[in-house]
């Protein structure tokens, strides 16, 4: 096996690092990235898509009544 440089990062860790950044971008509620294939924009259950509960923005969608769903599905 080949010794890495100590500064070298393996692909696994940078895919990691890739996925964290994504998913800091996502609600709670989210169940991927939108834009993901595959996928697709659905009302938020928790708020009724009205972005809102008692006041507060809804911690499921963020504020935005929208939550990105798998569809289809196998």
């Amino acid at each position: 096996m080949r010794n890495k440089a100590p500064n070298s990062q393996s692909a696994k860790s940078r895919s990691n690092a890739q996925m964290q950044a994504t998913n800091s971008m996502l609600n709670p509620g989210d169940e991927a990235a939108r834009g993901t294939p595959g996928t697709g924009d659905d009302i938020c259950p928790e708020c009724h898509g009205k972005g809102r509960i008692g006041g507060a923005p809804c911690p499921n969608c963020g504020g935005s009544g929208v939550i990105t769903r798998a569809i289809g599905g196998a």
